[in-house]
């Protein structure tokens, strides 16, 4: 008998190819999942079933207004992929009651939940909407204007806000001094990109009678940021500036200059960082969030990489490509270059600081 082997090389490559579609299959699934996830978020499904009660599809479409059908499908399309729960599969298609589990309404709407992920089927369906302009910026090398409608500017502001809420005091007290000053009522804090506010009224929250003015040069973030202090109660101490970061006035009065997860995007990131430093009080410092990837390119890389570099190619790149001229950063901005950043706006202390988090590296910047 003659046995053949197939060459070491050719296995490996079908060993590939069928890895890849696998994972292409799954990733497809998963689209899926958050073309659904984001019927139920904006068609407030998942709420009417979580402060309602279960409910069977007719029940469903009353409190949502919406078409017994359609939620007949989308019910069913849900309990089929685990994310509700039905009381029984023999039951008659419009007599079968679905519930949402505790667990999953902290993943889908509950918007201070650490474990919040539904947000990002907006941001999925907000990047969607702009492919035909992305596709002609890629042909053309110009920027595509960040999308102000609502899946996008919404989608920002849940992802961040439970980080913000939860995790914005550990942040600052990486900085102890600062956080000292802080606590003693007196301070003043300029956040840069605060987008809908909700950096700066956490910042505020957590710090009793420190004042921060948050800046931003979108203006229905702004909006947005100015009607979620009032609700929160601390527009007396907050206030929201319509401009862009390299423009923003105060020379020498602030004790802390925040750029939460922004400074990637920015078209001009040295001249915000000079900004940033002119606007410092003496022994004021500058704290940076932005992305945690890996220090040096890797390829494969981990799943951080990997998403970054999927934000980057529809959204942060692009976007910041609009502004001309632009450095073109992208998402994926390595601890190398933001210190190489650092240096060009003047500062002369630059610091990764200890702060553990799954998605964010923090940096101190000191004159």
């Amino acid at each position: 008998m003659t046995v053949t082997t197939e060459p070491t090389d050719q296995a490996h490559e079908r060993a590939r190819r069928d890895a890849l579609a696998e994972r292409l299959r799954g990733a497809l699934l998963g689209a899926l999942d958050l073309q659904a996830v984001y019927l139920g978020d904006r068609l407030g499904l998942y709420r009417a079933l979580a402060d309602g009660g279960p409910a069977n599809a007719p029940e469903l479409a009353e409190r949502a207004r919406i078409d017994p059908r359609y939620a007949r499908e989308w019910l069913e399309h849900q309990a089929v992929g685990g994310i509700l729960d039905v009381d029984d599969v023999t039951a008659a298609p419009d007599e079968r009651r679905y519930s949402l589990p505790a667990g999953h309404r902290e993943v889908l709407i509950d918007p201070e939940s650490l474990s919040l992920v539904g947000p990002h089927a907006r941001f999925l369906i907000s990047a969607a909407q702009s492919m035909p302009k992305l596709l002609e910026a890629y042909r053309t090398g110009e920027g595509v204007d960040p999308d102000s409608g609502a899946d996008n500017v919404e989608s920002q502001e849940a992802i961040n806000r439970p980080q913000f809420t939860h995790h914005i005091e550990e942040w600052m007290e990486a900085l102890p001094d600062i956080a000292a000053r802080l606590r003693s009522g007196q301070g003043r804090v300029a956040d840069i990109a605060c987008g809908t506010g909700w950096s700066s009224i956490s910042i505020a929250k957590r710090f009793p009678g420190v004042e921060v003015d948050g800046i931003d040069l979108d203006e229905s973030s702004i909006a947005r940021a100015k009607a979620h202090a009032e609700d929160e109660g601390v527009d007396g101490r907050v206030s929201f500036l319509l401009a862009n970061g390299a423009d923003a006035q105060g020379d020498g009065r602030y004790d802390l200059v925040t750029i939460f997860e922004a400074l990637h995007d920015m078209a001009r990131p040295v001249e915000v960082l000079s900004t940033a430093r002119r606007l410092l009080a003496k022994g004021g410092a500058v704290l940076i969030a932005d992305e945690r990837v890996a220090e040096t390119f890797t390829a494969p890389g981990d799943e951080i990489d990997r998403m970054s570099y999927g934000f980057s190619l529809t959204s942060c790149l692009p976007h910041g490509l609009a502004d001309k001229p632009s450095v073109g950063t992208g998402t994926v901005l390595r601890p190398a270059a933001l210190e190489a950043m650092a240096r060009d706006a003047g500062f002369s202390r630059f610091a990764i600081l200890p702060t553990e988090h799954d998605g964010f590296r923090f940096y101190r910047l000191d004159p």
